[in-house]
């Protein structure tokens, strides 16, 4: 896997105007199944985020999944099994993570997972300090 894409990369993608999305749709329109991955959690993420938006109009849930399914005909959803899951959750637990950021921990455990040379997100200082043995993979669109 080449490419693996973080909630804040899809969020900017499809939300136009946002700060970042000129260079979120560019990569995203050149993903495709084979060379581009997400999480499983991020499908959710993307969803919640895209209906909470403080915007007028409100995007609708029927609108959201539109979205969602469109993320997941380009990248391949990469998911952890139970042992997978409760072991980053425990080492998150151990590293002292608290609240959101063991959602962080385990996008990036499927970023590891789908061996992605790329992985980019628009938080990448709290991206590189939750998982820094793959910070140098860790990057903006």
């Amino acid at each position: 896997m080449r490419d693996f894409f973080d909630t804040s990369v899809l969020v900017a993608a499809f939300r136009n105007p946002h700060v970042h999305h000129d260079a979120s749709i560019r990569l995203l329109s050149t993903a495709t199944p084979k060379h581009s991955a997400c999480g499983l959690h991020t499908l959710a993420e993307l969803y919640a985020s895209m209906t909470a938006l403080p915007v007028h109009p409100r995007i609708l849930p029927e609108q959201a999944m539109l979205f969602v399914e469109d993320a997941r005909r380009r990248l391949t959803v990469i998911s952890l099994d139970d042992e997978e899951y409760v072991e980053t959750i425990r080492v998150a637990s151990e590293l002292g993570f608290a609240s959101g950021r063991v959602y962080d921990a385990l996008l990036l455990r499927c970023a590891a997972k789908s061996k992605a040379q790329n992985i980019y997100t628009w938080n990448v200082k709290h991206f590189q300090s939750t998982a820094p043995e793959l910070a140098r993979r860790i990057r903006t669109p």
